[in-house]
């Protein structure tokens, strides 16, 4: 039991800026397996989402809501993701070979490529979701943009977290921003895993129906991405996976968008 606690505990320190060192001295190895309950997070980092937004928007438009949603989980994150994507955009962009690639994304200076991804990722998010809001059905249309947010957080965090299954990790583990390299995944996490990240569409079944195009186009979404890592770098790296999470949550949220517009 203590050592679920501390994997739990690892989990939450890794990907938020929770000051859960407080509570525990957690063991080093346990951050080595953190990515199977990374979709865990989501279940935090997407309620708190869907309820800034809900709660935001009985008193203010709902395009500031979105904003205030997103703000917050960049607040309780640290930006983590956001950092990873833009240094996956300055290595991907700007990078023609693979150790070219890999030098650029560990350099911590931020450039025109990683700049120019995270403007256009947040004007993309912010229209993508302030066009569906009132798309939903009237009387529970903040709810159901809540429950998008949850569920789009949720499952492209297991979606993405699947790279440590598919893809070596491209660096030696002293060569690693964080100085660790994920342990490998057992079948029963896996299971664990898909669960947590499912679990809620599931429970939102009755809204849940429209997110399950989501799920199928943020999944191939992954595959696509995953075969353009191997390609380019023969594995993943940290910023691969938070790059991965922002474009899976971004295509889950405009194929949601489509959805919701034709059906």
């Amino acid at each position: 039991m203590k050592q679920i606690l501390y994997r739990i505990l690892a989990t939450y320190m890794f990907f938020t800026r929770l000051p859960l060192w407080k509570i525990a001295n957690v063991p080093a190895d346990h951050f080595k397996k953190v990515v199977p309950l990374w979709p865990m997070v989501g279940w935090l980092t997407g309620g708190v989402m869907a309820c800034v937004y809900i709660l935001a928007s009985y008193c203010l438009p709902s395009l500031i809501a979105i904003i205030l949603a997103l703000v917050a989980r960049v607040l309780l994150t640290g930006a983590l993701h956001e950092d990873g994507f833009a240094d996956f955009c300055d290595g991907f962009g700007g990078g023609t070979t693979r150790q070219r690639t890999l030098e650029i994304m560990k350099d911590s200076h931020i450039g025109t490529y990683g700049v120019l991804g995270l403007i256009l990722y947040y004007l993309l998010i912010i229209a993508t979701l302030h066009s569906a809001a009132p798309l939903f059905a009237p009387g529970i249309r903040s709810y159901s943009m809540g429950a998008s947010l949850m569920c789009g957080d949720t499952f492209c965090k297991w979606a993405s977290s699947t790279i440590i299954y598919r893809l070596p990790y491209a660096r030696k583990e002293e060569e690693a921003k964080n100085k660790l390299v994920y342990a490998s995944v057992t079948w029963w996490e896996k299971g664990i895993s898909v669960i947590i990240g499912i679990l809620p569409i599931c429970l939102l079944l009755d809204k849940g129906l429209i997110f399950i195009p989501s799920a199928l186009v943020a999944v191939i979404t992954c595959l696509i991405l995953f075969h353009t890592m191997k390609k380019r770098i023969q594995g993943y790296t940290g910023d691969c996976c938070g790059a991965t999470f922002i474009i899976t949550e971004l295509v889950f949220h405009f194929t949601t968008l489509l959805t919701i517009t034709f059906i």
